[in-house]
């Protein structure tokens, strides 16, 4: 497997290196299939006396999907240490959904008289869940010690891709995030599975209509 290490704000050492080469057998066993592994080390250094540290992100690239897993430690070889038991557990569970699929067959689908999605463990979103996407409030939990602030700490632009809610359930679990965008291909609405509380994960979709001035000013 290709090995491509960058260095952002910090030097690669051969010694870094050759703990990468070691750690790629790991990865591989859950992995053969993958052809590229790209690790990225970012240094960041902050003012008022904190201790600087190092960001490591691991992309794993082949036929299959993109998987990706990061860690931060103040020592980059910790940090690499986390991120690949990230990437291994990811791979794993995926490799265990694959397995429990062949023996298990399953697949979602809407029931005619109830309109229901049934053969997956997904739930829909709350009423409270979608008025804070539609409104863009965020709550704030009376006990926090400091007063909520947004900052746009990272942006990141994606093609859209047309999945089912499962195949999205799968994605989001490949790449170890809390949620994942995709275009459900059964109704072409931009939606976003979520992990909800133990496996259980809930769904959201936009439906877009447009508004009745829109509407009138379009005809007229």
């Amino acid at each position: 497997m290709e090995t491509s290490i960058v260095g952002v704000g910090v030097g690669i050492t051969d010694r870094f290196r050759t703990v990468v080469e070691e750690k790629i057998a790991r990865v591989q066993q859950f992995a053969a299939k993958a052809q590229r592994l790209d690790v990225k080390v970012t240094h960041r250094a902050y003012r008022g006396g904190r201790v600087p540290d190092e960001t490591v992100e691991l992309t794993l690239i082949g036929k299959g999907p993109v998987v990706r897993a990061e860690a931060v430690d103040g020592d980059k070889f910790v940090a690499l240490d986390l991120a690949v038991d990230k990437l291994a557990e990811q791979l794993r569970r995926a490799k265990e959904k694959r397995v429990d699929g062949r023996q298990h067959p399953r697949g979602a689908h809407f029931e005619k008289g109830s309109g229901s999605l049934e053969g997956i463990d997904v739930q829909p979103a709350s009423v409270d869940v979608l008025q804070a996407v539609a409104t863009g409030t965020v709550p704030v939990q009376a006990d926090e010690e400091e007063e909520y602030s947004p900052v746009v700490i990272r942006t990141k632009n994606f093609d859209a891709e047309w999945m089912t809610v499962e195949e999205a359930v799968d994605r989001m679990e490949l790449v170890g995030h809390d949620f994942f965008l995709f275009v459900d291909a059964r109704t072409d609405h931009p939606s976003v599975v979520y992990r909800r509380k133990g496996w259980d994960y809930g769904v959201i979709s936009l439906t877009t209509q447009a508004s009745p001035e829109a509407a009138e000013a379009l005809a007229s």
